[in-house]
Formats: C-alpha cells, structure tokens, sequence
C-alpha cells in the first residue's frame, strides 16, 4: 500500500511529499523545493530508500532543490511535462528573484505526459497533465489510496495562481473539472500549501470551482 508523509519545506511552506511503498520501503519524493537535509532526516527516520524524484512542476519552491538532491543522491528526475521546460531554465533566476539558495540546474531523467504511470515499489500513480497554473503542470493519483497529489492546481478553498508566464485562468479550471473531479469525491488531495482536502468538499463549498 503506498503510504506519504507531507514536510512543509522552504519560506514558502511548500507541502513536500514522501511517498512510499510499505511492501519495499522504496520512496519517491514530490517537490523537493528546499531544506533537504530536514527532508532526508525522515527518510532516515521512518527506514525508507529514496530511489527517485518526482516534480509536479517547475517553481522555485517546487523544484529549487531538484539539482542538488539528484546530484547527492544519483537520482532519477521524473517530470514535469515538458511545457514547463522555461520554468526549469530559469530556476536560477528564480532563486536571485525570491531570495532562494542558488538552485543547481538539472535535466529530467524522464518527462510526463497525461496518462502516464509512475512506480515506486509495488505502487503505481497515474499522472494527469494539468496545465494553467504553469503549462507543464502535472498531477499524480493513487487510485488505490485514493490520494492525489496536486501541487499548485487546487488548494483547500482556493486555487493556483494564473498571473504568472503562461499561466491560464481558464485552463486551470478546465483542468480541475475534467482531470481532477472524476478521480472522485472521497479522494483526499495534498496540495503544494497548506492542509489537505477532498475533491468533494471542494466541489461543494470552493468559491472559485464548485458545481453550483
């Protein structure tokens, strides 16, 4: 069964997500923004073996410690979608412009496309592309936790950003009701800030998203 635990990372409190498999203990990790030493404080603690990096996508507090942490380690990078590709050549830029540590430039080992599956041990995660809040966004599901993690797309009463290079209003919402909604009502997503939710909870009560 995949199992997660969230640590809220970098001055932007960016909800950094350990994943695992509790078969193997193989662990994936989504958005190492920064403080990776905190990071790989619990995957000592809870036992685990990082074997890969997933990104949903390309911001500074979302990916500012990908580089380094690939380097250290030797991991894999997986994603984000390749229309992110401008956010990962900037990064440095990024760092200078929010006052971040330097970020180390990198290259994704692999990129994703919507309808794609990533493994960490025994447990697969669907990627759904879900472009508005960057172009290049991408979410993972685990339909067999009924977990999604969503990044900046929805968040608990609000949504992602769309004032930003080729952010979208539009696209966004299209993605939330086409490619978050029918993952269902009882699935729980952990969002890239603050606490988590439910697509149906959201679907009732979000001001920006719900039905009625």
């Amino acid at each position: 069964m995949l199992r997660y635990l969230t640590i809220p990372v970098t001055p932007f409190q960016q909800n950094c997500s350990l994943v695992w498999c509790d078969q193997t203990q193989e662990a994936a990790v989504i958005d190492p923004g920064g403080d990776l030493d905190r990071v790989l404080a619990e995957v000592q603690r809870l036992g685990l073996t990082l074997t890969q990096i997933w990104l949903t996508h390309a911001h500074i507090d979302h990916a500012g410690g990908t580089g380094e942490l690939a380097q250290r380690l030797q991991l894999p990078i997986i994603g984000p979608h390749p229309g992110d590709q401008f956010w990962i050549d900037g990064l440095q830029q990024q760092s200078q412009m929010f006052g971040f540590p330097q970020a180390l430039p990198f290259t994704p080992t692999r990129w994703l496309q919507d309808g794609d599956t990533v493994r960490v041990g025994q447990s697969e995660l669907t990627v759904r592309h879900c472009p508005g809040h960057t172009p290049g966004h991408v979410v993972f599901y685990s339909s067999e936790a009924k977990r999604a993690f969503v990044g900046d797309v929805l968040f608990a009463g609000s949504i992602g950003r769309t004032d930003f290079p080729q952010g979208d209003h539009a696209t966004l919402i299209d993605s939330i009701t086409q490619r978050l909604w029918p993952m269902g009502n009882d699935t729980v997503f952990i969002p890239g800030h603050g606490p988590e939710s439910t697509f149906g909870r959201e679907r009732r009560s979000n001001p920006y998203v719900a039905d009625a």
